[in-house]
């Protein structure tokens, strides 16, 4: 029987991962401005920016090993202490192509400590409590996700403080977790999952991966990029993003819910159609704060939603003991479509402005639509599995799950 996780334990973890969500938070638009005041070739750019995210991809797919090998603690601190040693040599070589090895490791070891946390508390955390402990968890991260949006504005970007600034923020959350009286959980191997498999079994959920991917991923990159390159002042930026980012947390709950009332392909098909029309409503509504910052909050409501109805789609159709490795898959696949995302949009940033991304954004969110109505056209509807609601945080790449196996049997970081 699993003990109770006592609150002082929990605090721990969420503390610490707050301090990294705040340093990430802050780090993905910072780098993105900062990127375009070294001025970087186009394609550099793009490769720069999409480092980070093919870095995580592969820490979320291998970092369960790492940890079964060496246990939580010790595998924590050592995701840590690469990204706090790759941030540090980032003003030491200000060229496009350390950075994108810098940025990779960096994705690598964040995806790292975010699967450590994730199988902590899912290993440690027994059923009934699960999905009040995630969802102190996941409050801690959208607050901290959104607060390292704001320090952009007060930050000078061509100088070494930003860098300084997260290394002491990734330093400081790698402190408690070093020091905790926490009895880490034991580690077992997960099960393989052949995507050839998947992709027959749930080709919706895989498709949505990769395109909710390349669609968050080509904004989280390009959206602020273009936004300092038309002038705006720092605070504009940091607010459009953080409106972005409580959408996010704000449609997470409702669309949850009308995903288990529903045909998750129907919502799915909803969910792309709207975000298409957001997606052309910021290019051709005035832009006013009055206007834009509202449409934000849609836009990246329906964004940050598009993955987790993906990923309880795939649960609703795969057996309940092949969890972990479904969520590992998707994983993969939605961080393939992060790091393209960057540079299919830079290119179209270059040659058609924001606008070519944004058509990029719809094009992507219609696609996904037409491919879930056809399926919802074709085939049955797949029975909704009893599971415990998560809200998934507004990230290019969405947190791991549990490697470890503690979940088997129950269903994970889904929508409802």
């Amino acid at each position: 029987m699993q003990q109770r996780l006592p609150r002082a334990r929990i605090g721990t973890l969420v503390l610490a991962t707050s301090g990294i969500q705040l340093a990430n938070g802050f780090f993905g638009t910072f780098i993105a401005l900062r990127v375009a005041i070294e001025d970087f070739q186009a394609t550099m750019a793009a490769l720069v920016l999409s480092g980070y995210f093919a870095g995580f991809t592969l820490g979320a797919s291998y970092g369960g090993r790492i940890i079964e090998r060496f246990g939580h603690i010790r595998a924590y601190a050592a995701f840590a202490g690469i990204v706090i040693a790759a941030t540090a040599a980032m003003p030491l070589a200000v060229n496009s192509l350390p950075w994108l090895g810098l940025r990779a490791i960096i994705g690598f070891g964040c995806a790292g400590v975010f699967v450590t946390t994730e199988s902590w508390l899912n290993a440690k955390a027994s059923p009934s409590q699960r999905g009040y402990v995630f969802s102190i968890y996941m409050v801690g991260t959208f607050v901290a996700i959104a607060l390292g949006q704001l320090l952009i504005a007060r930050v000078d970007l061509e100088a070494t403080t930003p860098f300084n600034m997260i290394v002491v923020l990734f330093a400081l959350a790698l402190v408690p977790v070093s020091i905790t009286r926490a009895e880490p959980p034991l580690a077992a191997a997960e099960a393989p999952l052949p995507y050839r498999q998947l992709v027959r079994l749930a080709p919706v959920a895989v498709a949505g991966a990769a395109l909710s991917g390349l669609i968050s991923g080509a904004f989280y990159a390009l959206v602020p990029v273009w936004m300092q390159d038309e002038g705006l002042d720092r605070e504009t930026i940091a607010v459009f993003m953080l409106a972005a980012v409580l959408g996010g947390l704000a449609f997470q709950v409702p669309v949850g819910r009308l995903s288990d009332r529903f045909d998750r392909r129907t919502v799915l098909a909803v969910l792309g159609v709207g975000l298409a029309c957001a997606a052309i409503a910021l290019i051709r509504l005035p832009h006013t704060q009055a206007v834009i910052l509202p449409m934000a909050v849609v836009f990246g409501g329906l964004m940050s939603t598009l993955y987790p109805v993906c990923v309880a789609n795939a649960h609703d159709l795969l057996p309940a003991d092949r969890v972990v490795a479904v969520s590992g898959r998707l994983i993969l696949t939605s961080g393939c479509g992060s790091a393209l995302g960057p540079l299919v949009g830079m290119g179209l940033l270059r040659r058609f402005d924001i606008d070519g991304v944004f058509h990029m954004i719809s094009a992507a969110a219609l696609l996904l639509a037409l491919l879930a109505v056809g399926r919802r056209l074709t085939s049955a509807s797949p029975p909704h599995l009893a599971r415990t609601f998560k809200i998934l945080p507004p990230q290019p790449t969405p947190l791991t799950h549990d490697p470890s196996g503690a979940d088997h049997g129950e269903t994970q970081n889904v929508s409802g």
